[in-house]
Protein backbone atom coordinates (compact mmCIF):
# COMPACT_ATOMS: atom_id res chain seq x y z
CA UNK A 1 0.00 0.00 0.00
CA UNK A 2 1.26 3.45 -0.81
CA UNK A 3 2.66 5.46 2.04
CA UNK A 4 0.95 8.58 0.71
CA UNK A 5 -1.77 8.26 3.30
CA UNK A 6 0.61 7.67 6.16
CA UNK A 7 2.38 10.97 5.48
CA UNK A 8 -0.71 12.85 6.60
CA UNK A 9 -0.58 14.11 10.18
CA UNK A 10 -3.34 12.28 12.06
CA UNK A 11 -3.88 15.34 14.22
CA UNK A 12 -5.43 17.20 11.31
CA UNK A 13 -7.71 14.40 10.21
CA UNK A 14 -10.44 15.32 12.64
CA UNK A 15 -10.39 18.95 11.61
CA UNK A 16 -13.54 20.85 10.78
CA UNK A 17 -14.86 19.40 7.58
CA UNK A 18 -16.81 22.45 6.46
CA UNK A 19 -19.34 21.75 3.77
CA UNK A 20 -19.61 17.97 3.87
CA UNK A 21 -22.12 17.98 1.03
CA UNK A 22 -19.52 19.32 -1.39
CA UNK A 23 -17.40 16.46 -2.70
CA UNK A 24 -15.08 18.31 -5.10
CA UNK A 25 -12.44 19.74 -2.79
CA UNK A 26 -10.01 21.22 -5.30
CA UNK A 27 -9.94 21.94 -9.04
CA UNK A 28 -9.86 18.66 -10.89
CA UNK A 29 -10.80 16.61 -7.83
CA UNK A 30 -12.73 13.55 -9.03
CA UNK A 31 -13.40 12.12 -5.58
CA UNK A 32 -16.99 11.47 -4.62
CA UNK A 33 -16.66 11.30 -0.84
CA UNK A 34 -17.30 14.33 1.35
CA UNK A 35 -14.37 15.84 3.21
CA UNK A 36 -15.24 14.23 6.57
CA UNK A 37 -15.69 10.81 4.97
CA UNK A 38 -12.30 11.02 3.29
CA UNK A 39 -10.70 11.84 6.65
CA UNK A 40 -12.41 8.85 8.24
CA UNK A 41 -11.20 6.65 5.38
CA UNK A 42 -7.65 7.92 5.85
CA UNK A 43 -7.73 7.17 9.57
CA UNK A 44 -8.87 3.62 8.86
CA UNK A 45 -6.02 3.14 6.39
CA UNK A 46 -3.46 4.65 8.75
CA UNK A 47 -4.64 2.32 11.49
CA UNK A 48 -4.49 0.54 13.69
CA UNK A 49 -8.10 1.65 14.28
CA UNK A 50 -10.49 4.59 14.35
CA UNK A 51 -11.85 5.36 17.80
CA UNK A 52 -15.14 7.21 18.16
CA UNK A 53 -14.06 8.44 21.58
CA UNK A 54 -10.78 9.87 20.31
CA UNK A 55 -12.09 11.18 16.99
CA UNK A 56 -15.81 11.86 17.28
CA UNK A 57 -16.14 13.86 14.03
CA UNK A 58 -14.52 11.19 11.91
CA UNK A 59 -16.54 8.52 13.73
CA UNK A 60 -19.77 10.38 12.92
CA UNK A 61 -18.68 10.75 9.28
CA UNK A 62 -17.92 7.02 9.10
CA UNK A 63 -21.36 6.05 10.37
CA UNK A 64 -23.09 8.59 8.14
CA UNK A 65 -21.22 7.45 5.02
CA UNK A 66 -20.52 3.83 5.95
CA UNK A 67 -21.78 2.31 2.71
CA UNK A 68 -19.60 4.50 0.45
CA UNK A 69 -16.52 4.10 2.67
CA UNK A 70 -17.01 0.33 2.84
CA UNK A 71 -17.22 0.30 -0.97
CA UNK A 72 -13.94 2.22 -1.29
CA UNK A 73 -12.26 -0.27 1.04
CA UNK A 74 -13.62 -3.21 -0.94
CA UNK A 75 -11.87 -1.79 -3.99
CA UNK A 76 -8.65 -2.22 -2.01
CA UNK A 77 -9.56 -5.79 -0.98
CA UNK A 78 -10.23 -4.65 2.58
CA UNK A 79 -13.12 -5.36 4.94
CA UNK A 80 -14.43 -2.78 7.40
CA UNK A 81 -14.99 -4.04 10.95
CA UNK A 82 -17.19 -1.84 13.16
CA UNK A 83 -18.11 -2.17 16.83
CA UNK A 84 -20.88 0.38 17.39
CA UNK A 85 -21.23 -0.35 21.10
CA UNK A 86 -17.61 0.42 21.97
CA UNK A 87 -17.19 2.87 19.06
CA UNK A 88 -14.19 1.67 17.12
CA UNK A 89 -13.54 0.46 13.60
CA UNK A 90 -10.61 -0.98 11.70
CA UNK A 91 -9.81 -2.67 8.41
CA UNK A 92 -8.38 -6.03 7.60
CA UNK A 93 -7.68 -8.02 4.46
CA UNK A 94 -10.87 -9.27 2.83
CA UNK A 95 -11.43 -12.93 3.59
CA UNK A 96 -13.15 -15.00 0.95
CA UNK A 97 -13.09 -18.58 -0.23
CA UNK A 98 -13.59 -17.41 -3.82
CA UNK A 99 -10.06 -16.14 -4.38
CA UNK A 100 -6.90 -15.08 -2.57
CA UNK A 101 -7.08 -11.34 -1.98
CA UNK A 102 -3.77 -9.46 -2.22
CA UNK A 103 -2.34 -8.03 0.98
CA UNK A 104 -3.09 -4.31 1.15
CA UNK A 105 -2.34 -3.67 4.83
CA UNK A 106 0.94 -4.21 6.56
CA UNK A 107 1.59 -7.22 8.68
CA UNK A 108 2.82 -6.49 12.18
CA UNK A 109 5.43 -8.95 13.33
CA UNK A 110 5.23 -9.59 17.04
CA UNK A 111 7.71 -11.35 19.21
CA UNK A 112 6.68 -14.29 21.31
CA UNK A 113 6.59 -12.05 24.38
CA UNK A 114 4.49 -9.41 22.55
CA UNK A 115 1.97 -12.07 21.65
CA UNK A 116 1.77 -13.57 25.11
CA UNK A 117 1.30 -10.09 26.59
CA UNK A 118 -1.56 -9.48 24.13
CA UNK A 119 -3.24 -12.67 25.26
CA UNK A 120 -2.78 -11.85 28.97
CA UNK A 121 -4.38 -8.43 28.38
CA UNK A 122 -7.21 -10.04 26.42
CA UNK A 123 -7.81 -12.52 29.21
CA UNK A 124 -7.93 -9.69 31.78
CA UNK A 125 -10.53 -7.91 29.66
CA UNK A 126 -12.68 -11.01 29.25
CA UNK A 127 -12.47 -11.73 32.98
CA UNK A 128 -13.91 -8.27 33.65
CA UNK A 129 -16.95 -8.86 31.44
CA UNK A 130 -19.58 -6.19 32.08
CA UNK A 131 -17.15 -3.63 33.48
CA UNK A 132 -17.27 -0.28 31.69
CA UNK A 133 -13.51 0.20 31.98
CA UNK A 134 -10.86 -2.46 32.54
CA UNK A 135 -7.81 -1.07 34.33
CA UNK A 136 -4.70 -3.16 34.90
CA UNK A 137 -1.27 -2.47 36.34
CA UNK A 138 1.97 -2.91 34.48
CA UNK A 139 3.43 -4.90 37.37
CA UNK A 140 0.55 -7.40 37.51
CA UNK A 141 0.85 -8.05 33.76
CA UNK A 142 4.62 -8.46 34.05
CA UNK A 143 4.20 -10.86 36.99
CA UNK A 144 2.05 -13.16 34.85
CA UNK A 145 4.74 -13.21 32.18
CA UNK A 146 7.69 -13.98 34.42
CA UNK A 147 6.98 -17.66 33.99
CA UNK A 148 8.62 -17.23 30.57
CA UNK A 149 11.83 -15.85 32.11
CA UNK A 150 14.57 -18.36 31.49
CA UNK A 151 16.66 -16.77 34.30
CA UNK A 152 19.67 -16.77 31.98
CA UNK A 153 19.53 -13.01 31.58
CA UNK A 154 17.00 -11.46 34.01
CA UNK A 155 18.05 -7.91 33.10
CA UNK A 156 17.55 -8.66 29.43
CA UNK A 157 14.16 -10.22 30.14
CA UNK A 158 13.07 -7.05 31.98
CA UNK A 159 14.09 -4.98 28.95
CA UNK A 160 12.06 -7.22 26.67
CA UNK A 161 9.04 -6.89 28.95
CA UNK A 162 9.33 -3.11 28.82
CA UNK A 163 9.75 -3.20 25.04
CA UNK A 164 6.56 -5.28 24.67
CA UNK A 165 4.73 -2.94 27.05
CA UNK A 166 5.78 0.01 24.86
CA UNK A 167 4.45 -1.81 21.80
CA UNK A 168 1.08 -2.31 23.52
CA UNK A 169 0.91 1.43 24.27
CA UNK A 170 2.38 3.07 21.21
CA UNK A 171 2.38 0.64 18.30
CA UNK A 172 -0.73 -1.48 18.72
CA UNK A 173 -2.56 1.02 20.94
CA UNK A 174 -4.46 -1.73 22.76
CA UNK A 175 -3.86 -0.03 26.12
CA UNK A 176 -4.04 3.62 27.14
CA UNK A 177 -2.77 5.47 30.17
CA UNK A 178 -5.55 5.53 32.75
CA UNK A 179 -4.91 9.08 33.90
CA UNK A 180 -4.14 7.98 37.46
CA UNK A 181 -0.54 9.17 37.20
CA UNK A 182 0.93 5.72 37.77
CA UNK A 183 1.67 2.86 35.39
CA UNK A 184 -1.85 1.47 35.37
CA UNK A 185 -3.52 1.40 31.94
CA UNK A 186 -6.97 0.94 30.48
CA UNK A 187 -7.39 -1.95 28.04
CA UNK A 188 -9.03 -0.85 24.80
CA UNK A 189 -12.12 -2.88 23.83
CA UNK A 190 -10.69 -3.03 20.30
CA UNK A 191 -8.49 -5.87 21.56
CA UNK A 192 -11.40 -8.32 21.56
CA UNK A 193 -11.75 -7.94 17.78
CA UNK A 194 -8.11 -7.43 16.86
CA UNK A 195 -7.38 -10.72 18.61
CA UNK A 196 -10.63 -12.59 18.07
CA UNK A 197 -11.42 -16.23 18.85
CA UNK A 198 -10.18 -17.45 15.45
CA UNK A 199 -6.86 -15.68 15.96
CA UNK A 200 -6.49 -17.07 19.46
CA UNK A 201 -6.95 -20.59 18.09
CA UNK A 202 -4.28 -19.87 15.46
CA UNK A 203 -1.94 -18.59 18.16
CA UNK A 204 -2.52 -21.68 20.26
CA UNK A 205 -1.41 -23.76 17.29
CA UNK A 206 1.70 -21.59 17.02
CA UNK A 207 2.38 -22.10 20.73
CA UNK A 208 2.39 -25.83 20.25
CA UNK A 209 5.10 -25.34 17.62
CA UNK A 210 6.97 -22.97 19.92
CA UNK A 211 6.91 -25.50 22.73
CA UNK A 212 8.70 -27.94 20.44
CA UNK A 213 11.28 -25.38 19.32
CA UNK A 214 14.81 -25.18 20.67
CA UNK A 215 14.77 -21.41 20.20
CA UNK A 216 11.32 -20.14 21.20
CA UNK A 217 12.50 -16.54 21.51
CA UNK A 218 13.53 -16.55 17.87
CA UNK A 219 10.00 -17.20 16.69
CA UNK A 220 7.89 -14.25 15.59
CA UNK A 221 4.15 -14.28 15.07
CA UNK A 222 2.39 -12.12 12.49
CA UNK A 223 -0.84 -10.26 13.09
CA UNK A 224 -2.37 -8.42 10.19
CA UNK A 225 -4.02 -5.06 10.50
CA UNK A 226 -3.49 -1.57 9.26
CA UNK A 227 -0.47 0.00 10.92
CA UNK A 228 0.67 3.60 11.35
Amino acid sequence: MSDDTTNVDADVLDGADGDTARTSLWPGDSGVLADGSRRALLLLLKGPYLSGVERPRSWAALLADERAIRSRLHELFLDLIIDRDDEFAFVRKASTAEFEAPATVRTVSLTFLDTVMLLVLRQAMLAAHGERRVIVGKDEIFDQLRVYDTAVDPVGFEKRLNSSWSNMLNKLRVVHTSGSGDERVEISPVLKLLVDDDRVRALEAEYRNIAQSDEPDAIELDLEWSER
